[in-house]
C-alpha cells in the first residue's frame, strides 16, 4: 500500500542540543535504511520549512503507524499521512 506522509518538525527551543543532534543523525540513518530497503520510496524537502513530503510502500496501515513511531524524530513531528492508489487514467502500468 502506498501513502503520502507530510512530516513537519517542531524542534522544542529548550531540548538538548547535543541530544537533537543525536536523534538528527539516527533519524538520517533510518530513512537512508529505509529508503534503501524501498519501504520509503520518494522524499522531498518542503522549501523553507523544516518538513518533508514522503511516500511510503508498507504492507498495512499499522506497518505504516508502526515505522512512524520508530523513526527518532517522531516524538517532534506533526504528521499527516494520505493512503494512495492507482489512477485509472494514468498511463503508467505501475507506481514507480
Amino acid at each position: 500500500m502506498l501513502f503520502k506522509v507530510e512530516m513537519k518538525v517542531n524542534v522544542p527551543n529548550d531540548i538538548d542540543k547535543e541530544l537533537f543532534a543525536k536523534q538528527v543523525d539516527e533519524e538520517k540513518m533510518r530513512a537512508k535504511e529505509l529508503q534503501e530497503q524501498g519501504i520509503w520510496r520518494h522524499l522531498w524537502r518542503v522549501a523553507g520549512q523544516y518538513a518533508n513530503v514522503s511516500i511510503f510502500d508498507v504492507d498495512s496501515p499499522q506497518t505504516l503507524h508502526d515505522l512512524m513511531m520508530s523513526l527518532p524524530l517522531f516524538p517532534y513531528m506533526e504528521v499527516e499521512v494520505t493512503a494512495l492508489c492507482h489512477h485509472p487514467s494514468s498511463i503508467h502500468s505501475d507506481d514507480r
